[in-house]
């Protein structure tokens, strides 16, 4: 099992979350101070070198109008991170399809990092949560089919070395493709798909032999999830599947559980992120499938239900693990084995107010006195 430590760099410095209505698409930016959020980028891109030091590979995402993450170009930090690091792998989590102008544009960006890195590039892509459908102004009943067809798009400019080709597809049409550079990595970077749970996706997921990530899900919710992906995998090895999936939680790591749950604490701001109403669901982004099962309370409600739920509900689930480095190791293996196995464990290790010297204490302890273990 690799493990990533991620952040999505929050801006915390929020009026009262109980006098705002939203922290996404139209909460207004003269709320942001740029000068305090140049020192959270200096500490957050910080905390990315350590997490290399450190022996741990790094996750990267991207949102788009929101104080939850201000990470909002997330190849930007990866360009940083691949010159400033040596050894960690890094995943991009990822590229917006639907919501992006050009596939070929970012076939050229992911190109040139794995290249910079050296070939240390994963590339995700991810459709847009539902907030960011507003912003981009995409139309929300055609996201996962212009997410697919981005990433052909892609794929194939990526291993296309012959001269230049045409690309004619229903949401772009393409003339003489033929990106400098190609990828350092053959045929091309790793590829992950997450932000789904649309099972028939998460079967085209398998059938590609993308990894498939799921995020802050309770671990029945995620066994579930990975239990489809293994049944339509093209991989017939079992351990082979494993390690194509991936997992996110909350991680917190301290000397003594009451410490580790101040911290957890800490961390579940990120869960707190609010939108208003009409963000959260626009007509035809979700499939009706899904709203039904919403509505009558199966799965999708449990794991929203959980991320509402007291810290120690979430502890038991797998969304947040926390305590010392024995316990959290314990949860690790616990959560894994009720999942049926998987590959990756992102983890979440700084969210809203979590000060620099608590995160660095917490990665270092992970790092030296859990993952180690793990890993054997």
């Amino acid at each position: 099992m690799r493990a990533w430590h991620f952040s999505e760099m929050p801006y915390p410095h929020l009026p009262d979350l109980d006098t705002i209505s939203s922290m996404r698409v139209n909460l207004p930016n003269g709320v942001y101070d740029p000068v305090v959020g140049a020192g959270l980028y200096q500490r957050y891109l910080d905390e990315y070198v350590l997490a290399d030091e450190l022996g741990l590979d790094l996750m990267l995402n991207e949102h788009h109008q929101t104080a939850t993450c201000t990470n909002a170009v997330a190849p930007l930090t990866a360009a940083i991170l691949a010159r400033q690091t040596k050894n960690a792998r890094i995943c991009i989590l990822g590229n917006p399809m639907a919501n992006r102008a050009d596939p070929v544009r970012v076939a050229e960006e992911m190109a040139m990092i794995d290249v910079i890195s050296r070939g240390r590039l994963d590339a995700g892509f991810v459709r847009g949560v539902a907030p960011e459908v507003f912003a981009a102004n995409t139309n929300p009943t055609a996201t996962l089919e212009r997410l697919w067809e981005g990433l052909d798009l892609c794929v194939r400019a990526w291993t296309t070395h012959d001269g230049p080709f045409n690309f004619e597809g229903k949401f772009w049409h393409k003339r003489q493709v033929n990106i400098w550079p190609r990828p350092y990595q053959q045929p091309h970077p790793p590829i992950w798909i997450t932000g789904s749970t649309d099972k028939d996706n998460i079967r085209e997921v398998a059938r590609r032999g993308y990894t498939f990530a799921t995020f802050l899900q309770p671990y029945a919710v995620a066994k579930d999830l990975f239990d489809t992906y293994r049944a339509a995998s093209c991989y017939a090895d079992r351990d082979e599947q494993t390690q194509h999936l991936a997992y996110m939680a909350l991680v917190a790591t301290a000397e003594t559980e009451a410490e580790a749950e101040r911290l957890a604490g800490e961390l579940t701001w990120y869960l707190k992120g609010k939108a208003e109403p009409q963000f959260q669901n626009p007509p035809g982004y979700t499939s009706v499938e899904q709203n039904v099962r919403v509505l009558i309370g199966t799965a999708q409600l449990r794991g929203v239900g959980a991320r509402a739920g007291t810290l120690q509900t979430l502890r038991e689930d797998g969304v947040v693990m926390y305590g010392t480095p024995d316990q959290v190791h314990e949860q690790v293996l616990r959560f894994t084995d009720r999942v049926g196995g998987m590959g990756h464990l992102l983890m979440m290790q700084q969210a809203g107010f979590m000060s620099h010297k608590d995160t660095i204490r917490s990665m270092t302890l992970f790092a030296n006195e859990v993952y180690p273990r793990i890993k054997a």
